[in-house]
């Protein structure tokens, strides 16, 4: 129960690593807030989780537009009194070759990717200084903003800029008592590989990794829960590569 009464706000909270998330935030004795844009999924969870006796409110948010986020923070508040964590999560992706991906694509995956992890940070910043609150925000980056690969222009780009809104931003609130650290997941068994699974690569990405075989949310949800917890408190301005190895070995022969 590290994590016992504190208020976790989570984007994209409804599937994959957010879902992940808030299950072992919850039974780590949080008390959840899921944001996505998918009302029925986000309902569906908070009503699984008080079944198993946890506390949990779900509230629609479109991360790419500001005041939506900042209405996500305020009723946080309104709702708990507080807030502790924001796991700034929502995230989409678009699989094309360089030449055929069009400025509407990279705009539709940056304003989720990019844009929205900026007004996470931003919003829960602000309420977290108005409050005196030593808070943590956690951003899902990327090992992909580390790690050049094929078809993924707009995420490459926002990934890389999440990492530098990470140290940016951990440098910037430190002042505050507020800490900023990311975690950089690679390939995760999540709807946002359907784009490798369609091209038939999901095997080759299962290889870029040292189990050869995809990660599973719950795995990288035990990672953000553990960089909530005071326990991290030196991780800060950091990315946690949580990529079985993904950044550390390139290699086209199997050991």
């Amino acid at each position: 129960m590290k994590l016992q009464d504190k208020v976790c706000v989570i984007t994209g909270g409804s599937e994959g690593i957010g879902r992940a998330t808030a299950l072992k935030f919850v039974q780590d004795g949080a008390k959840v807030v899921i944001a996505d844009v998918s009302v029925d999924a986000g309902n569906q969870l908070v009503e699984e989780i008080k079944t198993q006796g946890g506390e949990a409110t779900f509230f629609q948010t479109d991360v790419t537009d500001f005041q939506q986020v900042e209405q996500l923070v305020h009723f946080t508040v309104d709702t708990y009194g507080k807030i502790d964590v924001m796991f700034n999560n929502a995230g989409i992706g678009i699989n094309k070759p360089f030449l055929d991906h069009s400025p509407e694509d990279y705009h539709k995956v940056v304003g989720v990717n990019q844009h929205g992890v900026y007004y996470g940070m931003l919003a829960a910043a602000r309420k977290m200084k108005e409050l005196g609150t030593r808070g943590v925000i956690i951003n899902n980056a990327s090992v992909f903003g580390y790690v050049a690969s094929l078809g993924i222009t707009g995420y490459q780009a926002a990934k890389g800029a999440v990492v530098m809104l990470t140290k940016h931003g951990a440098l910037e609130l430190a002042p505050h008592g507020i800490r900023v650290v990311g975690v950089g997941p690679a390939a995760v068994n999540t709807k946002i590989v359907q784009g490798y699974r369609e091209a038939g690569l999901l095997d080759y990405m299962k290889s870029q990794q040292l189990t050869r075989d995809l990660i599973e949310p719950e795995e990288v949800a035990e990672v953000v829960a553990f960089l909530a917890t005071d326990e991290a408190r030196v991780l800060n301005g950091s990315v946690v590569m949580a990529d079985d190895g993904f950044a550390s070995f390139k290699s086209d022969i199997r050991p």
